[in-house]
């Protein structure tokens, strides 16, 4: 298994790529019902804009709505996201905004050329020993003073989920649900200084509470 494309990278492109039209169609304007996710969004912009004018990526992107939320919002931003299918529907829902297939583990990205990182709902995936390489990559490829914010499924712990099947499709996913303060220790293990934390209690279907870090990388 090589460092560039481990087992858990395959199986979330394939699973992706198999669900992606359904799950574009349930999730592609979750910023539109929660307004308090929509207000995080637009405060992550203000952030990024008001230090300088490099561009943000947004990472596990899918179908392209936050970058798009985030374009509206002055941000010069892309997208990226492992599944091929993803990537296609992004671009066809947003043909003026730039989407491309790739990994959180290695971007393909000069060091110091982002001003922000964007990814919501994309490190559920990532197991707990691939998570400080993740952290170490987006440290590498932000400038002086940009801001990373995440948002995930919290947890009481290291809590794992493996699903077989979703939307009726048979998928090989895995997800990770992590306490607030676990993945706020890793981001400053890679000199990414947690600078927010919000948790959001469950709402309508949701099961679980959700978790927003903003995270500074220091210069």
């Amino acid at each position: 298994m090589s460092a560039e494309n481990p087992r858990f990278i395959r199986a979330t492109r394939t699973s992706y790529d198999t669900i992606a039209d359904v799950y574009a169609e349930q999730f592609s304007d979750w910023l539109g019902v929660h307004p308090l996710d929509r207000a995080l969004v637009g405060g992550f912009a203000e952030l990024v804009t008001a230090r300088g004018g490099e561009p943000v990526a947004d990472i596990g992107c899918g179908p392209g709505h936050v970058s798009a939320a985030l374009d509206a919002l002055g941000v010069p931003v892309f997208g990226v996201d492992l599944s091929p299918r993803m990537v296609e529907l992004a671009r066809r829902s947003h043909p003026g905004l730039r989407f491309h297939v790739g990994s959180m583990t290695s971007l393909g990205l000069p060091n110091e050329t982002l001003g922000g990182i964007v990814a919501l709902y994309s490190v559920i995936h990532v197991p707990d020993d691939h998570l400080p390489t993740v952290f170490a990559e987006f440290h590498r490829v932000l400038v002086p003073g940009g801001h990373v914010l995440l948002a995930f499924q919290a947890g009481d712990g290291a809590e794992h989920l493996h699903l077989a099947e979703r939307f009726g499709r048979v998928i090989d996913l895995d997800y990770h649900w992590r306490a607030p303060d676990t993945v706020a220790e890793r981001l400053a293990e890679a000199g990414l200084q947690p600078v927010t934390r919000v948790l959001r209690e469950p709402q309508g279907e949701e099961k679980r509470a959700r978790a927003f870090l903003v995270a500074r990388k220091g210069g």
